[in-house]
């Protein structure tokens, strides 16, 4: 059996995930009708979220690397084009036009990292109909999902300022792939690494890892558990303490401190995984200081969010980082964002949607947004991209003609930018309940044009 990688031939899937069969079926008859109508002009979509969800204040850009990645790579297999023929998904039209497929169209978008908040495009894509169409669904998914996880991480970041974080979730996150973009989301963030392996080759993430209680519970005492893993992981000594009882599981790591250190192995720190995380650490370090370990850390995980890192340290608990894992990885709270990708203008002319309730503002538009002299953002206005107003425009040129304009941002960059974006959030949306909104103008304009596709639309309509 050849074994370079016997597996991978079993499950398809996985070489199938960024193949441009991952969309919405409407996608493709929809490219089927536009090819038949010869409707081959050039459209404006913009992504969008209606509104913002739970507590939410503001949400955090993010994925438009893997988006880029995704746009300027998309084009059909010749195995791909013949399941939709002989399946009856796609003409011989169409099926000729996928064949040539490759996306050749301009996007704008905020750079990720960036505060942003409803009804403000995050990302405009200029292109011909049928192209802008069928890129819509891969976009929505890979925007959406990081910008929501980005999200819920930076929350974590705001609730325990100065304490280590690392995303404890891929187990429980929604596939592989979510797991690989939470990482990199939660990063982006300000979290300071990953458990997940992967994260680390593909993203150059930090990554992080202790021990689970089956090894504790695999041996015959906790002191031998402690002391083979300690042995193994001389550089990385970080033991579970909870499996039994924890403040006896702290004593036992004091008993064999001296040993280990006499080999040069240095115990860094201790996880707690359960009970009174308050309670348990303050004991625990109250162990380790009264027998002359202060530098001896503690790490606490289990069932965290936001909101438990905030009353913990309000409670003075003496914890030094946390692993913050499912509700991360699937934004507990909120675990999705009501968003959109909507046409603006084709050919020419603004479009605009007026369905009950998810009405669009037409045109390809602009953010811009005001600072005050201390650096504080003051408010931002949705403005006609041929509008001049005071602020910083957040869209901008990220793709040409299908190529990108730039290499792709370092996490670093990003990081620093989220540092900033940061900064210059007011105060009153840094909390984690819902605060008094922000303020986001839609412009005179704006406002004018949807009237006056109202009234055209309400004509043809009679």
């Amino acid at each position: 059996m050849n074994d370079a990688n016997p597996t991978r031939r079993n499950v398809p899937w996985l070489d199938d995930i960024a193949s441009p069969l991952l969309t919405d079926l409407y996608q493709l008859t929809m490219a089927q009708a536009y090819l038949a109508g010869d409707m081959h002009g050039e459209a404006v979509f913009e992504f969008f979220v209606r509104r913002l969800p739970g507590a939410r204040n503001f949400l955090l850009s993010a994925g438009l690397e893997q988006l880029l990645d995704f746009l300027e790579t998309m084009q059909f297999a010749e195995r791909e084009l013949e399941w939709l023929e002989s399946h009856g998904y796609a003409n011989k039209e169409l099926i000729a036009y996928l064949r040539q497929f490759r996306f050749s169209g301009d996007v704008y978008a905020v750079p990720e990292g960036t505060v942003v908040f409803a009804n403000e495009p995050l990302v405009r894509v200029v292109a011909p109909l049928p192209e802008a169409q069928l890129v819509e669904s891969r976009l929505l998914n890979l925007i959406h999902f990081q910008t929501m996880i980005a999200s819920k991480a930076v929350r974590c970041v705001l609730a325990a300022p100065g304490r280590l974080l690392v995303d404890f979730g891929m187990r429980r996150a929604h596939g592989a792939e979510a797991a690989l973009l939470a990482a990199r989301a939660a990063y982006i963030a300000g979290f300071q690494g990953s458990a997940t392996v992967l994260a680390g080759r593909e993203f150059d993430i930090p990554v992080y890892g202790t021990m689970a209680h089956s090894f504790v519970e695999a041996h015959d005492t906790e002191a031998a558990a402690f002391e083979s893993f300690a042995r193994s992981q001389c550089d990385n000594v970080v033991l579970v303490i909870d499996t039994y009882d924890t403040v006896q599981g702290a004593r036992t790591v004091v008993e064999l401190i001296p040993r280990l250190r006499e080999a040069g192995i240095e115990v860094r720190a201790v996880r707690i995984d359960s009970g009174n995380l308050a309670e348990l650490s303050r004991g625990v370090r109250a162990v380790f200081d009264a027998c002359g370990e202060p530098d001896v850390r503690i790490f606490a995980s289990g069932g965290l969010n936001e909101h438990a890192l905030e009353q913990l340290l309000a409670a003075g608990a003496p914890i030094d980082g946390f692993g913050i894992g499912t509700d991360l990885d699937v934004s507990g709270d909120a675990p999705y964002l009501d968003c959109a990708y909507k046409l603006q203008e084709y050919a020419g002319r603004a479009r605009r949607k007026r369905s009950a309730g998810k009405t669009t503002w037409p045109g390809r538009k602009q953010v811009l947004r005001r600072c005050g002299a201390d650096g504080t953002m003051r408010g931002d206005v949705v403005a006609l991209d041929s509008e001049m107003f005071p602020g910083q425009p957040l869209l901008v040129p990220v793709m040409r003609g299908g190529q990108r304009l730039q290499d792709p941002e370092s996490l670093a960059k990003i990081r620093a930018r989220v540092g900033q974006s940061m900064a210059a959030l007011p105060d009153e949306l840094r909390s984690l309940t819902r605060s008094e909104a922000y303020p986001v103008e839609i412009s005179e304009s704006v406002r004018a044009l949807a009237g006056e596709l109202d009234r055209l639309q309400g004509d043809i309509a009679t």
